[in-house]
């Protein structure tokens, strides 16, 4: 009888015809000789057990670590459910690219070019250890510099680089004239990002006929990823308003998220209107829009050394317009209101992706000496590390803002002190309201929205700040920020 043996191969099934006998097997050249398994089992080697004697002079191999994957940040709680889509602003145009001054895979440098006769104005940070850039930006103002190209990068501040540091803006400034066929001082440049490392001139320059070679009216909302670093969201806001007979835009860009202080924060902020509006009445309309706006805000009381507000207006909307000499112009009344609320918005957006952050908290002080001693006394409560992780733990602790009231320096009467949280009067006359009852004040902390009311008691004047709550992912951020 023939016997058939049939092996499976995938799906198929083959049949081999059975081998005749031939004697003595030949074994395969170099082959193993095959084993029965109980001889297998006497030859396989034993595991040396390691004695107590020796365990010490052999250590035990350590299984290789494992690479920590970083995650990408998660998008802040607190930001807006949908972003402005912001239209074109006559005389703008923008364009990003993928430089590679630090991250991979992503666009970090911005360049926006405008039309001619563009009028700037700018505020900047207030640190005694400011930037190149920023430097760089306030000498070309008080020189009358036109606003013709704005050149931003992140990843690297250009900030405590010495000689090395003017000389890249330089080059950089020298590279962004002649794309723009302008003067340098027509040139703005900001950074963003590490402190004290040597920043190369190579790609920024490389970068920007790259840059400008896709530019267009509509790049805002990659125009503002280009410049953010350890934000989760980009930060845009746009306006329409009326300036006499012509209906002008304000668009707005902006970066921040931590190292967020007044005066200014570690923060990038670009403004664009057509509106036709001479640079020193633009600076004046900005002085007073930053002061209840970017100054009125902080993440974590540090101030940065970049800190940058710019704004441009290229005049081309209102061409037919008699022109704006003085900033009381009536016809200017409007178009401040909504400065001022693109600004406030913009500022709202920063704090809201503060690193870490998962409660947005508004301070109104009343009843202080001066506008000043009031804002005082507001940031003194919103930088306060024991109020915000209170409030990050959702603990309607308010003695916390009782000490924070007491060391901020100003006046204030303690025996008139009275305090409000989520609308509910927590303290009155200097004491905890009689039957004070803590539950609708601990539903409050559990929201998103946190509104505490202080008024001190010794004047007539407020003013309110804004700020986050300060968490374990913040202290996570900033201890990996530069790995």
């Amino acid at each position: 009888m023939t016997v058939r043996k049939t092996t499976r191969v995938g799906t198929k099934t083959s049949v081999k015809p059975k081998r005749k006998a031939s004697g003595k097997a030949k074994a395969k050249p170099h082959s193993k000789a095959k084993l029965s398994r109980a001889q297998r089992k006497v030859a396989k080697p034993k595991t040396p057990v390691r004695s107590k004697a020796n365990a010490a002079a052999t250590p035990a191999k350590k299984a290789p670590r494992k690479p920590v994957k970083k995650t990408a940040a998660k998008v802040s709680p607190l930001a807006p459910r949908t972003f402005a889509k912001l239209p074109a602003v006559e005389g703008v145009v923008l364009g990003t690219v993928a430089a590679g001054i630090k991250y991979k895979g992503r666009t970090d440098l911005l360049v926006a070019k405008m039309v001619e006769g563009t009028q700037a104005a700018g505020v900047f940070t207030t640190s005694k250890t400011a930037s190149a850039p920023v430097e760089w930006c306030k000498s070309n103002l008080a020189d009358g510099g036109e606003g013709r190209m704005l050149v931003v990068n992140s990843g690297n501040s250009n900030a405590f680089t010495g000689k090395a540091g003017v000389a890249t803006v330089k080059a950089t400034a020298a590279a962004a004239a002649q794309a723009g066929g302008c003067r340098q001082k027509d040139v703005f440049i900001a950074s963003t990002g590490v402190i004290g490392q040597p920043m190369d001139a190579g790609p920024v320059v490389a970068g920007i006929d790259a840059a400008l070679a896709g530019a267009s009216a509509a790049n805002w909302d990659d125009a503002a990823r280009a410049i953010m670093t350890t934000d989760t969201y980009p930060k845009l806001a746009t306006r329409k308003v009326r300036v006499g007979g012509a209906e002008v835009t304000i668009n707005g860009i902006a970066k921040g998220s931590g190292m967020i202080a007044p005066d200014l924060a570690t923060m990038l902020v670009f403004i664009f209107t057509d509106a036709a509006i001479p640079a020193k009445i633009l600076q004046t309309l900005l002085l007073l829009g930053v002061r209840d706006s970017f100054n009125a805000i902080t993440v974590d009381s540090d101030t940065s050394t970049s800190d940058t507000v710019l704004v441009f207006a290229t005049g081309a909307a209102m061409r037919d317009e008699a022109p704006i000499v003085r900033a009381g112009d009536p016809r200017l009344r409007d178009f401040r209101a909504a400065l001022d609320d693109l600004m406030l918005d913009l500022a709202h957006q920063v704090v809201r992706d503060g690193e870490g952050a998962t409660k947005f908290i508004r301070i109104a002080v009343s009843g202080a000496q001066s506008h000043q001693a009031a804002r005082r006394i507001g940031m003194a409560i919103a930088n306060s590390p024991l109020v915000k992780t209170a409030i990050a733990g959702e603990d309607a602790n308010w003695g916390r803002v009782v000490m924070a009231v007491g060391k901020s320096g100003e006046a204030a009467d303690r025996d008139k002190l009275s305090i409000r949280m989520g609308g509910a009067d927590v303290a009155k006359n200097g004491m905890a309201v009689p039957g004070y009852d803590e539950a609708p004040v601990a539903k409050h902390m559990k929201g998103k929205e946190i509104d505490i009311e202080v008024d001190v008691g010794v004047g007539k004047s407020s003013a309110t700040v804004w700020t986050c709550d300060l968490t374990y992912d913040y202290i996570r951020i900033n201890a990996d920020y530069r790995s």
